[in-house]
């Protein structure tokens, strides 16, 4: 365990990032993972600016304090069912 007020703020990460001090119970911290098979840079964009208008409409939430970070994931690394989605798609396509 960090022993720093910063590290207990965010848990994520050893800081807080420059600039936002310790204001984290009022900061949303959103993870979207989604798989690695082409969603464009609109695609992030529209969810990134959906999730915070949620937070703001929903639990009146600053943007400017919304951080939402967007994981892709590569197919082998993601299972469903016992299986990866790598080895799903292949098979659903009749590859397999």
């Amino acid at each position: 365990m960090h022993s720093s007020s910063a590290a207990r703020s965010w848990p994520w990460t050893a800081a807080a990032p420059p600039g936002f001090g310790n204001r984290s119970a009022a900061m949303p911290y959103v993870n979207i993972r989604v798989t690695r098979e082409g969603v464009s840079a609109e695609q992030k964009l529209a969810l990134i600016e959906g999730v915070t208008d949620l937070l703001e409409q929903v639990l009146n939430k600053k943007p400017a304090d919304t951080f939402v970070v967007i994981d892709e994931v590569e197919t082998d690394n993601w299972g469903v069912n016992r299986e990866s989605v790598s080895a799903r798609r292949r098979r659903e396509a009749g590859q397999e």
